[in-house]
């Protein structure tokens, strides 16, 4: 579905991605790494956000593989790579539904006519309350977002990146900050939205990772270091002396890594 030839991005001195070859297959794949692997820089570079230095990416549509390196975060999405954000983004006073709804005419063919009366475009509607049931926020379609939990807030993140349909769903930290009894419900609806679309996810817990992931990418100071099913992650020397330090399930919740 998506596709990197040595990716690389540079920040003066420092090369924050260093020349990686990736594809996104419909595996369910997690990028891990510790703090300032270029995890999240790759995002960026992926959905438009930040420009290559070097190398480029590519999408595969029904005709092939498309070149979009350099197209900005609006086309990307409209290509469809979709994200949600570490960072909690959304309306905070506009309702559950109405949060889903604006991105769901931003990516469709009405997105032009943004500021008519919305009532006249019930599809929106009727798609955005379909999304709300699939990340089970259908209960609290009415309510402001700013009264949602942190956990709900992940959840309505992950529902706003999947409207528009998109063909590729990137996941930046989306158990971030919740708390333990909401855990499960993530782990639910990152494992359903992988059934209909090629999923990439950066995580740091470890346990939801090896739960969820049918594939993992290991970053460490910009390159790939390895690529592979869960067990072999687990026990690769290199990965453990990078990042993991002796994880075992269950033994904690989130692996942090250095700053």
């Amino acid at each position: 579905m998506l596709r990197t030839t040595a990716l690389t991005k540079r920040f003066g001195g420092l090369t924050a991605v260093d020349s990686v070859d990736f594809e996104l297959d419909d595996r369910l794949t997690s990028l891990i790494g510790p703090n300032g692997a270029g995890k999240t820089t790759f995002f960026n570079l992926l959905t438009g956000a930040l420009t290559a230095s070097d190398g480029s990416i590519e999408l595969r549509g029904s005709d092939g593989w498309t070149e979009v390196t350099g197209q900005t975060t609006y086309e990307t999405a409209q290509l469809g790579v979709h994200r949600s954000y570490q960072i909690t983004n959304i309306f905070p006073t506009s309702t559950v539904l109405e949060n889903v709804r604006i991105a769901q005419q931003a990516h469709s063919d009405d997105s032009w006519r943004f500021w008519r009366n919305v009532r006249a475009f019930d599809t929106h509607y009727e798609r955005a309350y379909d999304i709300l049931e699939r990340v089970g926020l259908e209960q609290k379609a009415d309510q402001p977002a700013e009264n949602l939990s942190h956990g709900e807030k992940r959840q309505l993140e992950v529902g706003i990146a999947l409207a528009g349909d998109p063909d590729v769903l990137l996941l930046d930290e989306p158990n971030a900050g919740v708390s333990t009894e909401d855990v499960d419900d993530v782990r639910r609806i990152i494992e359903d939205v992988a059934t209909d679309h090629a999923v990439l996810l950066v995580e740091h817990n470890m346990d939801l990772v090896m739960d969820v992931s049918e594939r993992i990418v290991v970053l460490n100071q910009g390159e790939m270091i390895a690529d592979g099913e869960p067990e072999e992650i687990r026990g690769d020397p290199e990965v453990q002396d990078a990042y993991l330090g002796g994880y075992e399930p269950g033994d904690l919740r989130r692996v942090e890594g250095v700053a």
